[in-house]
């Protein structure tokens, strides 16, 4: 199943699938290898073309498809030099969940990879992240240790957000889909999103 919003843009294609055996420590250890060293440009054909801006009256937002999950990314209430910036990651497919912010960089065990959105260059965190799902635990085939995980299905993580100088700026969007029957897709990693600040508010610009 895949996220409505998904509707105004080009059909994704089937994400890239790993075999059930990636949930172990050597396959989580490759597909991170292989996220870095190949999809660092991946998802950019569905960036929309132009940029839309950010006043106190108005809302912008953007969204791409990568490796089975769709990431819409919003700011809002956005007055003089902050606002909120709102990313929901909608899995295309059902049964399949995200892994918590919480979760280490490298994961647990080497299993699993974080949610993650993160600001960087004119644009900084201005307070604490917040989740609209409850974190619960899973246990993983070799992993001693439980997974933190949210439920099945769309994740929505809010974050205020500041610019400190007009220019230009990039959220840096992490995550990672699984299923405990269907296997894992290929971890994303640092996919940058761009953002630019101005005397007139904030815009979205291409992927």
């Amino acid at each position: 199943m895949r996220h409505p919003m998904a509707s105004t843009h080009p059909a994704p294609h089937p994400a890239p699938r790993l075999p059930r055996a990636a949930r172990t420590r050597f396959a989580w250890a490759a597909a991170a290898l292989l996220a870095t060293a190949s999809l660092t440009g991946c998802g950019q054909d569905s960036a929309p073309p132009h940029a839309a801006t950010a006043t106190a009256e108005t809302e912008t937002q953007t969204e791409f498809n990568e490796n089975g999950v769709t990431v819409r990314l919003s700011v809002a209430d956005w007055k003089s030099d902050a606002g909120t910036l709102v990313a929901t990651f909608t899995p295309d497919e059902a049964g399949f969940h995200l892994y918590s912010t919480a979760l280490p960089a490298e994961g647990v065990e080497g299993v699993g990879r974080p949610t993650e959105v993160r600001p960087v260059g004119s644009v900084a965190t201005a307070g604490e992240m917040t989740v609209d799902k409850p974190v619960k635990s899973i246990t993983v085939p070799g992993v001693r240790a439980a997974v933190p995980v949210y439920p099945d299905g769309p994740v929505t993580v809010t974050l205020p957000i500041r610019a400190t100088a007009p220019g230009e700026a990039k959220v840096l969007i992490g995550y990672a889909s699984c299923s405990t029957t269907e296997g894992c897709t290929i971890p994303v990693a640092d996919r940058a999103v761009s953002l630019r600040t101005g005397e007139h508010g904030l815009s979205f610009g291409t992927s």
